[in-house]
């Protein structure tokens, strides 16, 4: 998988089966020596992830990151909260939009850039359930009609 930027890692399809994409970011993380060493063997788990925002500064909770196998002592605990670096500026604007109009931040994709992890974060919004139904629906038609075009065209 490609990222414009760079090579990606991990994706969290999750989000974007239960959210409303409305904005996206791109994060630095504060990561340690044995965990950049996993992430690049691509052993991440963002599905249940999500972020918080505590004294102008943004964490993310819930992100899996497996041990490094060679890494013993070095290791740290596979979900400890970790640190994402962003402006002030952008961290008061989300968290501003989060506490007025009910929106959640979410962990959408981890890749290199540079040799740096990123996190894409997404503004999103949540989906109801006859939401995630209309999309399937729409999503059935589409592969309907283009199954159909490829019969007639071949």
């Amino acid at each position: 998988m490609e990222n414009q930027n760079g090579k990606t890692v991990a994706q969290n399809k999750k989000a974007y089966h239960d959210y409303f994409v409305i904005e996206e970011a791109e994060a630095g993380i504060e990561l340690f020596g044995t965990e950049v060493k996993s992430i690049r063997q691509g052993r991440v788990n963002l599905k249940d992830s999500w972020c918080s925002i505590k004294e102008g500064e943004i964490f993310v909770n819930g992100m899996h990151i497996s041990p490094y196998e060679h890494g013993n002592i070095f290791n740290r605990d596979p979900l400890r909260v970790r640190r994402l670096l962003m402006h002030k500026r952008e961290i008061n604007r989300l968290f501003g939009l989060t506490k007025q109009q009910g929106y959640a931040i979410v962990p959408l994709s981890l890749y290199f850039v540079k040799g740096r992890a990123k996190l894409k974060i997404g503004l999103c919004k949540g989906k109801k359930l006859y939401d995630k139904r209309e999309v399937a629906a729409k999503k059935d038609a589409q592969r309907d009609i283009e199954r159909n075009l490829s019969i007639r065209n071949s």
